[in-house]
């Protein structure tokens, strides 16, 4: 069949039947509408070339047209052409209307940047630079492991911003962290590793990551120094992830002897350092401690994320893998989806090597340190008793709660008063009553809904705390 217009619908003709195409025409049209294959508003090819791509005669669809038109299917406007009129369908499936986002006056969401603040202007203006400067070849299928321009780009700013040491050939373009890390999870499969250690509390989804395809995980507890390498020793497993920059969810920068140690341990397992370092852009009391990776690039697998510096809806990751893991893991990206879009990541490298990212993210280290003192203040006002752990970086913190304090009642309890917050149970690998605490994210909160928010969440706190020290009192007598 042929397509010389714009709209294309797909309409059969059979001509070896003895209905006349004329009606053929009419009935396939007039189902389209009735079952909702043509929707209301969609515009309808011109007379014209509908009669062309048919091999009909103009007359016969105009005829058509028409009569479709007087029963209503159809509309027609000067100027406008005929488009599908809106009436009740008959739809091959009945639609489901999909449910609405639940909206928090006060949103303390952990780990989400300020997508208001996301520089459009800046981000468009890099676009449209690598359209035109793009080759032909950047519209072919991509390379695996990203556009050589991109990689370049990123080597060159995680290693003055993040001390790693890799060159663009170590380094593969993902599509967030989600990507990177089920990336790696496969390669470690493919290598035989049978057990990874993961932070507890940690990022929730690690463990059925693993999972998945196989791996079994151990957790390994966080205190104020990091992870306590002390206890990964006496597992077995052979890679472990860790967040040594800014900890998800306790906040805890991972310090120096316990680094050391962290190498020390890898180099006498033969073992694998994943290091997922998702916000160490944000610092606010010092320099960024420079990453894992720049201390030992052949035994630590660098994953990063453009989710909490630019937008999680651009899905930007990246992998710095040693060298002798960089092919399999591109096979693995291919085998994937064939590839991230090249355009984006065309874009991503004139962000990058016009100066634009760092001056997005001096821009931002001083909206979210503001917000996050306010939220320091605002606990120190009306919760003084709550104990605050962590470095001051990134964008969330986690609160420590009275002891016997119900945390999942709290968060319920919060959301009824349109107060979003997470327990830290969520992240735990086993949940414990005795340790209550909640995570707080301020990086989508303004500066006044932050201060309200804790006075609201103040007032459910001191009165869960009531009837937490009631119960206890009634146990004991």
């Amino acid at each position: 069949m042929k397509t010389t217009f714009q709209t294309e619908i797909l309409i059969p003709i059979d001509r070896t039947i003895d209905v006349p195409p004329h009606v053929q025409l009419e009935r396939q049209l007039r189902n389209a509408v009735r079952t909702g294959r043509l929707r209301a508003h969609t515009p309808l090819p011109s007379t014209r070339s509908l009669a062309a791509d048919l091999d009909l005669s103009r007359g016969v669809v105009v005829e058509c047209y028409e009569q479709l038109a007087a029963e209503g299917y159809f509309t027609s406007k000067a100027g406008s052409g005929t488009r599908v009129a809106a009436i009740r369908t008959q739809a091959l499936r009945p639609r489901v209307a999909a449910a609405a986002a639940a909206q928090f006056r006060y949103d303390f969401v952990p780990g989400t940047p300020d997508v208001t603040a996301f520089p459009r202007g800046a981000w468009l203006a890099c676009l449209r630079r690598a359209f035109k400067s793009a080759s032909s070849e950047a519209f072919r299928y991509p390379d695996p492991k990203g556009p050589l321009v991109t990689r370049s780009a990123l080597a060159t700013y995680l290693a003055r911003s993040r001390a790693t040491v890799a060159e663009e050939d170590r380094v593969i373009v993902c599509n967030g962290f989600a990507q990177g890390i089920d990336l790696v999870a496969r390669l470690l499969r493919s290598r035989g590793v049978q057990s990874v250690a993961i932070e507890n509390p940690g990022f929730g989804a690690l463990a059925r990551r693993f999972r998945d395809v196989g791996i079994a995980t151990e957790s390994i507890p966080i205190d104020s120094g990091g992870l306590v390498v002390e206890r990964l020793r006496r597992t077995k497993a052979t890679a472990v992830v860790v967040t040594p920059a800014h900890q998800f969810p306790t906040g805890a920068g991972m310090t120096a002897d316990r680094r050391a140690a962290l190498l020390a341990w890898s180099a006498q397992r033969n073992a694998l350092i994943i290091e997922d370092d998702y916000d160490a852009e944000y610092r606010y009391d010092r320099e960024p401690l420079g990453a894992l990776q720049g201390l030992s690039p052949n035994r630590v697998i660098y994953i990063g994320t453009g989710s909490k510096i630019l937008s999680p809806a651009l899905r930007f990751g990246w992998l710095l893998a040693p060298e002798a893991f960089v092919s399999e893991l591109a096979v693995l990206k291919e085998r994937a989806d064939g590839g991230s879009p090249t355009i984006d990541h065309l874009a991503l490298a004139e962000f990058l090597n016009s100066g634009e990212m760092d001056r997005h993210l001096r821009r931002m280290r001083q909206i979210y340190r503001h917000r996050r003192d306010v939220l320091m203040n605002a606990l120190q006002e009306f919760l003084p008793y709550l104990q605050v752990g962590g470095v001051a970086a990134g964008l969330h913190i986690m609160v420590d709660l009275p002891p016997g304090m119900d945390e999942k009642e709290l968060v319920r309890a919060a959301r009824e008063k349109s107060i979003r917050i997470f327990g830290a149970s969520h992240y735990r690998a086993r949940p414990r009553k005795d340790e209550p605490a909640i995570v707080l994210g301020y990086g989508c909160a303004t500066e006044p809904l932050i201060r309200q928010g804790i006075q609201e969440l103040a007032r459910l706190i001191t009165r869960s705390s009531g009837a937490a020290r009631a119960k206890t009192m009634e146990a004991r007598t």
